[in-house]
């Protein structure tokens, strides 16, 4: 079967690097753009009428793509309309960027989503993640997702899932544990705000982004999830009492335990872990994945040896 037949546009390996924020990754065998929700049915159909894997691509945040690609099909969405109703509440399409979301709902008077700021990737990857910051998340202000379901015999349906339903959690989310499911439309639901005093908000959150993260580098944000406050071990806590002051946020930061393991500033090939951020590993020019797969490796096994702790990652791995 002639698949540019079945699906009209599709464009055959092309580099995926381009299309993540890590500039990193080999070529997908297959990529489709998918602009509305009937291409992204239309596509996914195609995918399991073929036996193809398939992966649905946002922003290109948060993802590492393997160094040979990937064998099969990334529908890369850019479904990005959205609109206002009741004056509190935003429709937006899964592939509408999340800075350009969090523009909109300050313009409109609309607080809530300002420490999202400068946050790369779409609106659709930061429900699936649970993307959040400066101890906010997502989460908290959608109430809704219109989401496409696929079942066993291929058939596609809409259904909304309301914020229950998502399963949220520490950047977390049923979509992320189901790839059957696709968000296509989120309902996001807001507060009357001030103009000036979010963008004032803004401007500090960006403030403290630059002062704190290598935004000179790509990279796929924090690499590795932040681990919840439950030490039963005390003599950990004995042993390293800087912990303590974790406790009154519940987290204890990823990024300071790569530090205190004295990985900051490490290389394999072009990867490196930041010395700015210890929980970024950027891209200094030419780094494969396989530099950065090692890099992980190592972070895990140093953290599990030192603090007998295992990292999670908050990546995706594509191709692998």
């Amino acid at each position: 079967m002639d698949i540019g037949q079945k699906l009209p546009k599709i464009q055959e390996n092309i580099s995926l690097a381009g299309h993540t924020t890590f500039k990193i990754g080999g070529p997908a065998r297959w990529f489709f753009i998918a602009k509305n929700t009937e291409e992204i049915k239309k596509a996914i159909s195609m995918a399991k009428e073929l036996n193809l894997d398939s992966f649905i691509l946002g922003g290109g945040s948060n993802v590492l793509v393997s160094d040979k690609g990937f064998n099969g099909l990334i529908i890369k969405i850019k479904n990005s309309k959205f609109k206002i109703q009741n004056s509190k509440i935003i429709y937006a399409e899964a592939g509408m960027n999340l800075g350009k979301l969090v523009e909109y709902s300050v313009s409109k008077g609309l607080t809530g989503l300002e420490w999202a700021a400068g946050i790369p990737g779409t609106i659709g990857g930061a429900i699936c993640g649970n993307t959040g910051a400066f101890g906010k998340s997502i989460s908290e202000v959608v109430t809704e997702a219109q989401v496409l379901v696929c079942d066993k015999k291929n058939n596609i349906k809409v259904k909304k899932y309301n914020n229950k339903d998502c399963k949220f959690a520490y950047r977390d989310s049923i979509f992320k544990r189901n790839k059957n499911l696709i968000i296509v439309v989120a309902k996001i639901q807001l507060e009357k705000g001030d103009k000036e005093k979010s963008q004032q908000m803004i401007s500090e959150y960006l403030g403290q982004r630059r002062e704190s993260q290598p935004l000179e580098y790509p990279s796929a944000g924090s690499v590795f999830k932040n681990l919840k406050f439950e030490i039963e071990n005390l003599k950990l806590l004995n042993k390293y009492p800087q912990l303590k002051r974790f406790s009154k946020h519940g987290m204890i930061p990823a990024g300071w335990l790569i530090e205190e393991c004295g990985l900051a500033g490490k290389k394999i090939g072009s990867a490196m872990v930041s010395e700015k951020h210890a929980n970024f590993i950027v891209n200094l020019g030419k780094a494969k994945a396989e530099d950065v797969v090692i890099l992980i490796s190592l972070i895990k096994q140093k953290i599990r040896n030192k603090f007998g702790i295992q990292l999670q990652e908050e990546i995706e791995y594509i191709g692998f």
